[in-house]
């Protein structure tokens, strides 16, 4: 008999929002369904690749944790497994959205929501300076004395740019805008994709007393591309090392934004007893990607400080939480906490640290439970199988993967759309092989398959990546797809084929997200003024 969970009542979770009390709400079904609308603090760990996120995200396992869909049916099925890798506070969502929606709670689109409404926010306050595109482009074809600085990932960056811009995501800007423009009179001007960032990484520089004259691109790549102006692509220009009168600098106007957003400065001791407390901490260390590498703090996540603070809600889950910050310059973990603490986050720097304590090398490595054994077949088996035609794939990658390049006559599908159809959604077979890129997220549907069809069910050893690297065959295409294109929610700003209606609907969106925040009143957000101590919205 399936174990039976609690009911948590959605005005009580509203009332624990404004408490600032923990909250996990989580939000099980495919990033694209959670997309088209979920409470603001709703966090997204779909059912489908559970395993491959929850335990980061939702460290402590007496967490009070509720479970929500919209009548799938998905939400009691990711509560069994929770509470099989020992989480023992798990509610479900009286009635999913419905209950949501009668308790008068508002249900916010897209994704990374607390985030994009807190940037709004910041700019309703502070007016935030801003140029429209077609200015930006007079200035540059005028070859004024003017910088563009793209606060996005470099990847993102690199896939399209505004002509000439440099790639410095977020969190680096104020230790690396000093150097990229070291005549106060050059103007600077930010810019992401959309808004949030551009607006963050603006107000990072204000905020912080930076000499020059600074702007954020109003609407990004977004409000370029409606002006029928060109973007640029496959571009590589980065920020180069900080000098140290930059760094200097950089420490002192860091410091001062983070202390007056009431940032508090821990030791290791410290952190210790916290970690000891019933009471969850995340430990992010703020730098890039290769900084990390070379050596961090053992125990603690990379997410660099511009992605942090963008997409807060993917890395700390739990509202209400602790989030402790480390870098190696006094710099990044400063200005990423200033804007956690105006979020409403708890939020300290670690400081003290030797070089020494940095003595964790490598990128970081999620936590994942552990599968049932599996026996595995090599690449070659499987084409030999194939061959015989009595052996079905089943790919559980992502759908844009799969349809870019599979194993020929796979067939893709969720493990969502798997638990709601059964039996009846697999193609008849004498055996089965599960993969995905590295067969890791295939071994979680394996004990499934095997009960639903009662047929032999291995697991392809190093997944797709290694049935490439045999050089064996793959196909392309949308044939075989056994669920809907529901496993991810395309983003109104990126790639370059988007639709100028779409785009300006994301825009209208975020320009309404300060008015659906006043009517939630959940989000415990306070912005920083420059000029004063700070406004609580």
């Amino acid at each position: 008999m399936a174990k039976t969970f609690p009911l948590r009542d959605a005005a009580e979770i509203q009332q624990a929002l404004r408490q600032q009390q923990e909250v996990a709400l989580v939000d099980v079904r495919d990033e694209a369904l959670y997309a088209q609308g979920h409470p603001l603090f709703a966090v997204n760990i779909p059912l489908s690749k559970l395993e491959l996120e929850w335990l980061d995200r939702l460290p402590r396992r007496d967490t009070a944790i509720t479970l929500y869909d919209n009548g799938e049916g998905l939400a009691q099925t990711a509560a069994a497994r929770a509470a099989a890798w020992g989480y023992s506070n798990i509610t479900l969502l009286k009635d999913d959205l419905a209950g949501w929606r009668a308790a008068g709670g508002e249900l916010f689109i897209d994704v990374n929501s607390p985030s994009k409404a807190f940037g709004e926010l910041v700019e309703h306050h502070n007016h935030t300076p801003s140029l429209a595109a077609e200015q930006v482009d007079a200035l540059l074809r005028d070859k004024a004395d003017v910088v563009v600085l793209d606060a996005r990932r470099f990847d993102e960056y690199h896939t399209m740019s505004v002509p000439g811009a440099i790639s410095v995501p977020g969190g680096e800007l104020v230790l690396r805008v000093r150097d990229i423009a070291p005549s106060p009179a050059t103007t600077v001007i930010v810019n992401c994709a959309g808004r949030t960032r551009s607006i963050i990484g603006t107000q990072s520089l204000v905020n912080a007393g930076i000499r020059n004259p600074v702007y954020a691109l109003r609407n990004g790549t977004i409000g370029w591309t409606l002006a029928g102006l060109p973007l640029d692509q496959q571009q590589s220009r980065r920020y180069g090392a900080a000098s140290d009168t930059a760094h200097r600098h950089a420490v002192a106007q860091a410091r001062q934004v983070a202390d007056r957003a009431g940032v508090a400065r821990i030791d290791a001791a410290q952190l210790a007893r916290w970690q000891q407390e019933a009471r969850t901490t995340y430990l992010f260390d703020v730098r890039d990607a290769d900084e990390f590498a070379a050596g961090h703090l053992p125990g603690s996540r990379h997410v660099p400080g511009g992605q942090l603070v963008q997409e807060t809600d993917h890395y700390a889950s739990v509202r209400g939480a602790r989030i402790v910050l480390i870098d190696n310059d006094g710099v990044r973990a400063s200005m990423a906490a200033s804007w956690l603490a105006q979020m409403g986050w708890e939020v300290a720097v670690l400081e003290g640290l030797q070089p020494e304590e940095f003595s964790a090398t490598g990128g970081w490595t999620a936590q994942v439970p552990a599968a049932v054994p599996a026996e595995r077949v090599s690449p070659r088996q499987l084409a030999d199988w194939l061959s015989q035609g009595d052996t079905q794939v089943l790919d559980f990658t992502t759908r844009a993967n799969h349809v870019k390049s599979h194993i020929p006559g796979a067939a893709w599908l969720l493990r969502s759309t798997l638990q709601q159809q059964g039996k009846a959604l697999l193609p008849e077979a004498e055996r089965y092989v599960l993969t995905c890129g590295s067969s890791l997220l295939a071994g979680y549907a394996l004990e499934q398959v095997a009960a639903l069809t009662g047929k032999p069910v291995y697991l392809l050893e190093g997944g797709n990546t290694a049935w490439r690297n045999a050089g064996l065959p793959t196909e392309a295409g949308e044939d075989a797809l056994l669920s809907p294109a529901i496993d991810r929610y395309r983003r109104p700003y990126e790639g370059t084929d988007i639709e100028p209606e779409v785009m300006q609907a994301y825009l209208d969106w975020e320009y309404g997200l300060v008015a659906q925040l006043d009517r939630d009143g959940t989000h415990g957000f306070r912005v920083l003024r420059p000029e004063t101590q700070s406004v609580t919205a």
